[in-house]
């Protein structure tokens, strides 16, 4: 039995569509009808909360193997209580995501400490390990559908830095290989980024292209990028995105890395597959969010 954590998230809901039907297979979210989509042969979907650690067993106990994703960078209670859990179950071995910024010395944003913070709360479990560490999602350019869909605009922070974002299926590739091939995985950390470093400029000239329309790429101020974030995330984690982003301009996440076709056998995809395959959503005839699920 795998277990999937944040099985209705960015990575983890195409996890899911991988190993369906392929091995027997356990959905944990928090509300489980936001995964009845995904459930088929062999595959159950199960209630639980990172902050109640007896629906966290129970979703734990016949697991080998789990994908673990957290999202709250405010507290490492969620990751403490799931490796205490996992380890209580009886699991074997645990996938975790977390972001490849954690290797780089100079990155002290709350965002990246805390998920260094989650990668040594694993790796002193007990439990074998393999770290999953992306570069920053392609799919991260959907905040800008609306923009596009209505003003053919783009507005993003520092438009010349580049980096090499990484699309969110090539991790979940990578995270299926990790959850069925325990042995070759166990202990490893990999770090996967796309096959070359784009800005957001260029990203933009990309999707003006697929979209046979002109777009206007607008640079937002730091002040004003942080304005918009407040209005989705906590302080302390806006500010943190603004400045894990100001880092780029010193060219720390261009750097590409071969790990997704090592593992893979074949190339990562590029922005320009990604965007091609999510046109739809900044289409003017799309009137849906920009994180709908027939986008993510």
């Amino acid at each position: 039995m795998i277990l999937l954590t944040g099985a209705t998230g960015t990575v983890g809901r195409h996890v899911a569509r991988r190993l369906c039907g392929t091995e027997p297979l356990r959905l944990l979210t928090r509300d489980p009808r936001r995964a009845a989509g995904l459930a088929g042969p062999h595959t159950e979907v199960v209630g639980g909360d990172f902050e109640d650690p007896g629906s966290l067993l129970r979703a734990l106990t016949g697991v080998r193997t789990a994908l673990l994703v957290t999202a709250d960078p405010l507290t490492h209670a969620h990751d403490e209580n799931f490796l205490t859990a996992a380890r209580t179950a009886g699991v074997r071995h645990v996938v975790k995501l977390t972001t490849l910024s954690v290797t780089e010395p100079d990155a002290t944003d709350l965002v990246t400490e805390w998920q260094r913070e989650n990668e040594r709360l694993l790796c002193a479990s007990g439990l074998a390990w393999t770290l999953l560490r992306p570069r920053t999602f392609m799919s991260n350019t959907l905040s800008w559908a609306r923009s596009v869909r209505e003003a053919g605009v783009v507005r993003a922070l520092h438009g010349d830095t580049e980096v090499a974002a990484v699309d969110p299926r090539d991790i979940a590739d990578v995270a299926a290989r990790a959850l069925t091939d325990t042995e070759g995985h166990a202990g490893r950390a990999h770090p996967l980024t796309g096959p070359e470093a784009v800005s957001p400029v260029r990203q933009t000239e990309i999707l003006a292209e697929l979209l046979e329309r002109p777009l206007v790429f607008a640079e937002l101020a730091e002040d004003q990028a942080l304005e918009r974030l407040v209005e989705r995330y906590p302080a302390e984690v806006a500010h943190a995105l603004v400045e894990s982003s100001a880092r780029g301009r010193e060219g720390t996440k261009a750097r590409v890395e071969p790990t997704v076709a090592e593992v893979l056998g074949r190339p990562a995809r590029a922005y320009r597959d990604w965007a091609a395959d999510h046109l739809t959503a900044f289409r003017a005839s799309c009137a849906s969010c920009a994180a709908c699920a027939r986008c993510i």
